[in-house]
């Protein structure tokens, strides 16, 4: 009776073992048919998402805390974007020397630039007049974003632009409560409003929520560490002397040393690291863009109201 028992108990472990094998094989082989979407920068993976669900794979080169201006492209991300069958770019060389444009044409992949369309707001580079790539810290060209990666995706998988046009819409309401609510939080802090940052990456922001904008350096932190950074931190430290700014803030993709120091040199204190050219890891305030959105804005508020 005991060997009756016990024959039965190893059939039933084997077969609910073989059961498992079977679910997760079959797992593993519906994401291997997954399409899948390959992105430069966190916060595009993050819209991509957003509208497709689960029905792509969705991935970024860069991940969360890094720089797309400096980013050294790698054999891993060369794979990643050949094995890709949407890809997409933030454009206006936000990535540093078109790195992400060169590995899509690398692997005759077509890149998506998701600024298009976008109205841009213009910045000064050795004398030449050029688009601020940082277009996605204005809600509303975020949402230029969103729809160019809809018409992208929609095009390529056709049968199903129902629902990612579903999803969109529903992430676009999600965006303009957002917009709604940076702006009511924002008025608490008294003007005049200024924004002392590592790099000028918070001027569409600047610009909608009616800030100045001091930066230790120009739009790309390519320029940190260089010559030019010196004249700009002289610059910096004389305009926080002048204006009586209370807080410097340093940026999660950056060093916050260089500002720390600064702050020592001029008596502000260090309001806390925002998120500006990537977002959080998984588990962090900043690990999607709303979230990294309100983060920024709760920092920013705690610090200059």
């Amino acid at each position: 009776m005991k060997n009756n028992f016990a024959f039965q108990l190893l059939f039933l472990l084997i077969a609910f073992n073989l059961l498992c094998v079977a679910v997760h094989g079959q797992a593993i082989g519906e994401q291997n048919l997954k399409k899948k979407i390959v992105c430069s920068t966190t916060q595009i993976a993050d819209f991509a998402k957003n509208i497709v669900g689960n029905r792509w794979d969705v991935q970024s080169i860069l991940g969360p805390g890094q720089d797309p201006h400096t980013h050294e492209v790698s054999a891993a991300s060369a794979k990643l974007v050949s094995q890709a069958d949407l890809c997409f770019q933030n454009g206006w060389n936000l990535e540093g020397h078109a790195w992400m444009e060169k590995i899509c044409k690398e692997s005759g992949k077509a890149c998506v630039t998701c600024v298009d369309g976008v109205t841009p707001r213009k910045i000064s580079e050795d004398g030449e007049i050029i688009n601020d790539p940082h277009a996605w810290f204005s809600v509303d060209r975020a949402k230029v974003y969103v729809r160019n990666i809809f018409k992208a995706v929609a095009a390529a998988d056709p049968d199903h632009k129902a629902f990612y046009l579903n999803n969109a819409a529903k992430y676009i309401v999600q965006l303009d409560t957002l917009k709604s609510e940076i702006k009511r939080d924002l008025a608490k802090i008294p003007p005049p409003r200024i924004l002392a940052t590592h790099h000028d990456a918070f001027g569409y922001f600047a610009e909608e929520y009616n800030f100045q904008i001091v930066s230790l350096a120009k739009w790309s932190t390519d320029e940190i560490g260089g010559g030019s950074t010196l004249d700009r931190r002289k610059e910096l430290i004389s305009t926080i002397r002048e204006k009586g700014v209370k807080a410097l803030f340093a940026e999660t993709s950056i060093d916050p040393e260089i500002m720390k120091v600064i702050c020592k040199e001029t008596g502000a204190k260090l309001g806390g690291k925002l998120y500006s050219d990537a977002m959080g890891g998984k588990g962090s305030p900043g690990e999607t863009y709303i979230g990294m959105m309100k983060q920024n804005v709760k920092i920013i508020v705690e610090a200059l109201k």
